[in-house]
């Protein structure tokens, strides 16, 4: 009976292991999805701010 319930706990592993991968790249493109509509959003109506130098400090500042 001991080998029954190891080999049962390691297909209980395995199937947890499977589900939690599957689910991470799910939720991985959902957010790729939503990132790149936001870019996209953004870049079609132009309030995509670009980092201009400020020739006094150095420093990079929206511009």
């Amino acid at each position: 009976m001991p080998p029954f319930v190891a080999f049962a706990g390691v297909l209980g592993g395995l199937a947890v292991v499977r589900w939690a991968y599957k689910t991470a790249i799910r939720i991985n493109e959902e957010l790729e999805e939503m990132r790149l509509s936001r870019v996209a959003e953004a870049a079609s109506t132009g309030t995509v701010q670009t980092l201009k130098r400020d020739p006094v400090t150095g420093a990079y500042r929206p511009g």
